[in-house]
């Protein structure tokens, strides 16, 4: 999918569908704090969640103490749905609005986290790109957490083709800068009662 059509869809749905309308929405992102509180991010750390949208994971960051926090999202839209939701809290985060297949960052990160966005990335350029990005943007020693469709869930999400991931394809992506630390299988019950195996891998940072 283009830039353009892939920035135009995710506007659309974020424009016509509630949070609670979308199989992503997870009030409480469990995964992704227990990754968290097992790496011991101190509260200083920089964070970036890529792909953030209008997800709740900011809220919990905020309310566990964390103070400098980015949220990248394609949507504008989603963006402005999470700053309204958060109210004055939202102006403790900085909100970028990019493709995450072609973001430049302009600082470094503590913990790059993301949840269901790398895996819309399908083209092998993309791809590079988003790893190449995260090796520039994430700090020696520094943690990566990703998490995407495993080989038994979902070959397509809000209509898109999605590339699936296993523990072997994922950690051979980042292996040249990171070392893996953990790959765990995470079932999703979406709102619609159906479920969406995860993997989810953290890499560390050489």
């Amino acid at each position: 999918m283009e830039n353009t059509s892939r920035k135009q869809h995710w506007e659309n749905i974020y424009q016509t569908k509630e949070l609670s309308e979308v199989s992503w929405y997870q009030p409480t992102p469990i995964t992704s704090l227990e990754f968290l509180q097992q790496l011991n991010i101190p509260t200083n750390a920089k964070i970036i969640d890529i792909g953030g949208g209008d997800s709740f994971f900011a809220d919990h960051l905020l309310a566990l103490g964390y103070s400098d926090i980015s949220v990248l999202d394609i949507s504008e839209a989603a963006l402005e749905k999470a700053k309204k939701r958060l109210g004055n809290n939202a102006a403790k985060i900085k909100w970028i609005v990019a493709d995450a297949a072609h973001f430049k960052p302009t600082e470094q990160y503590d913990f790059w986290h993301d949840r269901a966005a790398f895996h819309f990335l399908t083209q092998e350029e993309e791809i590079k790109n988003y790893i190449h990005t995260i090796s520039k943007a994430v700090k020696r020693n520094g943690i990566v957490v990703i998490g995407t469709f495993s080989e038994n869930g979902p070959k397509k999400c809000s209509g898109i083709e999605i590339k699936q991931y296993n523990e072997t394809s994922l950690t051979n992506l980042l292996k040249d800068d990171f070392e893996k630390i953990n790959c765990i299988n995470v079932d999703h019950k979406t709102p619609f009662d159906t479920v969406q195996n995860f993997i989810f891998c953290s890499f560390r940072k050489r």
